[in-house]
């Protein structure tokens, strides 16, 4: 055997090595805490279990989460589909900042479009006249507010769905003398079916699984998320806590099996054949894009907007003058400046250690000839945290790190198990990320490499990493933005002294210090514009270098 043979039999066994070892942390890190509740959930077996869900309390939250997910769906899937229709299908002016605009709820933690309802149409807002007294908390203030934080998701998986088209079947149908309603209903809304699916599932698992918005404007509407927050935080009943996670589970676990079922069954609506579908050019079409995406982002501005200048506000809506002493976090509880420098850190860290452990993970799994079993087993586990509510999550690390005689219960309460759970709970969309990009290298790189005697890991630091450099930015700024405005993941894992942002958030708005939890969301929501400007300036920069590592077509 040569010298080189031995050298990259060596790499490639010392790669299947920390594979394996990625595939134990994930394990870890991921099924671990989800066997964990299961289990505390299934501890007095299933008739016991039966007896919990069985209880008057908790049907009425099934009942109430359910509504609630099917209303906010009902609304926002046909606003998004009408949206990115706007921004596909029609010559809109504008269009980049008017899908910038959509997207900054993004930025925002899920309490903000509670806060700004109040301030909006609360007993003292602006417009409360337009709600009767009360009327907004309840079940129209959830479904309003998660309308705000659930309308970007299901835009972004739209605007991929309405991205195509094959310009010569709109032509055929014009000829036939098919009208546009006719086409509209043969063409293209079956050919975004199965977006139009994806994200009806994704809204709707989003809004049962939250409790952000129901925790502020729910008043005493009962739903499951708030219902497992009150046992577990509230009353420290950790076995009515996972029977509540384990139904959050279960719809959870169904969308994504459907989801993937339906990505079997899509055949591609676009031949190599297809010629590009043209936007909507005349007058009328642009004119009324601009229009609709001028009343649905300005909506999504108006309520982003009003938690921010509530923030200013010396005291709503009696004393609108401007003042900063919603800043000083130190006159009110909840974690103040502290919990926005642990957010700031554990943000960091979490895009460091995100965009490390799938990119290597992505590579290993799908680079290596050795694979094996231990690249399946990797993606396979990857795929697990999409399916899993963050509320489960969480719960199942306090199962997990909160027992005494598991030899890792030293990192309960520290800011590093925070940064592992962030990294479990947002895994699976960078490692999609991270294998899209590897996918578009050549697969020859590493067999070249081998036979010029170049190590393994020379190849990946000199030409993977700086081809794939663009995809990782995005990893990161997903990581960190992520990190910062999560809430349901950590809020069962933090301490005083870990206390994070959003959860400050949280507990200043339950304090009723609603004027300073304005102020921190806008603290979340300046950090993350901050950082995906940052992110995009180094991407723009990376992108030129990229280009060199791709084959031309």
């Amino acid at each position: 055997m040569t010298s080189s043979r031995v050298r990259a039999s060596r790499d490639e066994h010392a790669a299947r090595l920390l594979l394996w070892l990625l595939l134990a942390m994930l394990a870890i890190l991921v099924l671990w805490p989800i066997a964990a509740m299961l289990g505390q959930a299934l501890h007095g077996g299933l008739a016991v279990l039966g007896q919990t869900l069985a209880q008057p309390g908790l049907r009425r939250a099934a009942v109430g989460s359910l509504w609630a997910a099917t209303l906010t769906t009902a609304l926002v899937v046909p606003l998004a589909y009408g949206y990115a229709a706007a921004l596909t299908r029609v010559a809109l002016p504008g269009r980049a900042a008017f899908r910038l605009l959509a997207l900054l709820p993004l930025l925002a933690p899920s309490l903000l479009p509670g806060i700004s309802l109040v301030y909006l149409f609360g007993n003292q807002g602006l417009l409360k006249h337009w709600f009767a007294e009360g009327g907004l908390y309840g079940l129209s203030g959830i479904v309003l507010g998660e309308a705000f934080y659930t309308f970007p998701h299901a835009l972004m998986i739209l605007l991929t769905t309405l991205a195509v088209g094959d310009a010569r079947l709109y032509e055929a149908a014009r000829t036939l003398g098919a009208g546009p309603l006719r086409r509209f209903a043969t063409l293209t809304l079956p050919a975004s079916r199965h977006g139009l699916l994806s994200a009806a599932m994704v809204v709707f698992t989003l809004t049962l699984t939250d409790f952000g918005v129901a925790k502020v404007v729910g008043g005493q509407y009962p739903v499951l998320a708030l219902e497992a927050y009150k046992q577990v935080v509230g009353q420290q009943n950790f076995a009515r806590g996972a029977a509540i996670g384990l139904l959050l589970l279960l719809p959870a676990v169904l969308s994504f099996v459907l989801d993937r079922l339906l990505q079997r069954r899509q055949h591609a609506q676009v031949s190599a054949r297809a010629q590009p579908l043209q936007p909507l050019a005349g007058v009328w079409p642009r004119a009324l894009a601009l229009l609709y995406c001028l009343t649905v982002g300005g909506a999504l501005l108006v309520l982003l907007g009003v938690a921010i200048a509530a923030a200013f506000i010396q005291l709503w809506p009696y004393n609108m003058s401007l003042t900063w002493r919603h800043f000083d976090f130190d006159l009110v509880d909840g974690g103040g400046w502290l919990a926005f420098a642990n957010s700031l850190k554990m943000a960091m860290y979490t895009a460091l250690a995100g965009v490390a452990l799938t990119f290597i993970g992505a590579w290993a799994s799908c680079k290596l000839r050795v694979a094996g079993v231990a690249g399946l087993g990797l993606h396979a586990l990857a795929m697990l945290p999409m399916a899993t509510p963050g509320l489960v999550l969480g719960l199942g690390y306090v199962f997990v790190f909160n027992q005494p005689g598991n030899p890792l219960s030293a990192l309960y309460g520290t800011l590093t198990l925070l940064v592992l759970c962030s990294v479990a709970h947002f895994y699976t969309t960078a490692h999609l990320t991270a294998r899209t990009a590897l996918a578009q290298l050549d697969a020859d790189f590493e067999p070249v490499a081998a036979s010029l005697k170049a190590p393994l890991w020379l190849t990946l630091w000199r030409v993977t990493l700086p081809a794939c450099l663009p995809a990782l930015l995005e990893i990161a700024r997903y990581f960190f933005v992520s990190a910062m405005t999560t809430v349901s993941a950590v809020v069962f894992l933090y301490t005083p002294d870990t206390v994070l942002a959003a959860i400050a958030v949280l507990n200043m708005d339950d304090a009723g210090d609603t004027a300073a939890a304005a102020a921190m969301a806008t603290l979340i929501v300046a950090a993350s514009a901050l950082a995906c400007l940052l992110f995009a300036l180094l991407s723009h920069a990376s992108l030129r270098r990229s280009q060199r590592w791709r084959r031309p077509s």
